[in-house]
């Protein structure tokens, strides 16, 4: 049974003739036919009767007719609520990501992207590094805001922000004053790193020529526990330069870059290239690759053809 004979059959009975039904869905009445036949055996059950010219329906006729009617009633509405979520997208979106960055780089993203699909739900998968490809490869969140370089071969990554990662100290410490600070002048000084993560490998590669005299005071899962525990005069952190610029412009942290070149740090959007995209989806990618062209989010412009411009390629 498919939605063609069902629509033939309903034609049939409005018209209450095989031979007008063939015109109206142009087809031959011989075909028609053979679509009612189909149906009869499907159903096991006679559904018209012939009366010499004329045709009614039987008991089971009438019984199918009805479901039939509901069959296409609700393929209407499935078209209609298709078309409809074009024109106002509904549903939601994943965005896996680590906590930081949807607060210190993310909320002018979430605010316009709300503003434009009010309707659309954006639920943040709390995630780190390697986790938020992982999350983006198998399909367990739409996108994915993690730190560059990204090598999976089956992702689309678009450069959308960039920083430092810096030390951050209490303004009292001796080091406050120096700039840059350099692996040598942390000897045996208590450090406060990220417990994992791209940042953490990156500083453990600029800490080894002093690995020997390394003093790593704690392991850390958060940048808030960082900052908190820095301000506390625990030891000399580590954060990207966005997310402690409200405590150095406040007095109460200061940021020195690290040499001798700094360590900057690139954010990425990342989604999976074999994906269909919805409308909302692609409305995600716009809003955010504008907000990566300008720095803050502009009028509604900076098409999606931008994200073909603006994509890094993944080397094979």
């Amino acid at each position: 049974m498919d939605l063609d004979q069902l629509h033939t059959f309903l034609e049939i009975v409005r018209l209450k003739s095989f031979s007008k039904a063939a015109q109206v869905c142009f087809r031959t009445q011989p075909a028609v036919s053979a679509q009612v036949r189909q149906l009869e055996q499907e159903m096991n059950a006679t559904l018209f009767d012939r009366l010499g010219t004329k045709i009614a329906l039987t008991p089971a006729g009438q019984i199918f007719a009805d479901y039939a009617e509901q069959i296409l009633e609700l393929k209407r509405r499935a078209q209609d609520s298709i078309h409809e979520l074009e024109r106002v997208p509904r549903g939601e979106l994943v965005i896996a990501a680590n906590e930081a960055t949807c607060i210190y780089v993310l909320p002018r993203v979430f605010a316009e992207f709300k503003k434009r699909f009010p309707n659309v739900q954006i639920l943040v998968d709390r995630s780190f590094g390697a986790r938020v490809v992982d999350a983006v490869v198998d399909n367990q969140a739409d996108f994915g805001i993690v730190q560059l370089p990204v090598t999976e071969k089956r992702l689309q990554v678009a450069k959308i922000h960039t920083d430092e990662i810096k030390a951050i100290l209490p303004p009292s410490h001796p080091l406050a004053a120096k700039t840059p600070l350099l692996p040598t002048d942390l000897i045996d000084v208590p450090l406060l790193v990220p417990k994992a993560g791209v940042t953490r490998s990156r500083l453990n590669a600029w800490l080894e020529p002093v690995d020997e005299n390394v003093n790593i005071s704690m392991e850390l899962d958060a940048t808030e526990m960082i900052k908190r525990f820095v301000m506390a005069d625990l030891g000399v952190g580590f954060v990207a330069g966005a997310h402690c610029q409200e405590e150095v412009d406040a007095g109460k942290l200061v940021a020195r870059s690290l040499g001798p070149e700094p360590m900057e740090r690139i954010i990425g959007l990342i989604y999976r290239k074999d994906k269909a995209l919805s409308k909302a989806a692609l409305g995600f990618i716009e809003v955010t690759l504008a907000y990566a062209a300008a720095g803050t989010i502009p009028s509604k412009r900076a098409g999606v053809e931008r994200a073909a411009a603006q994509a890094v390629p993944v080397k094979g």
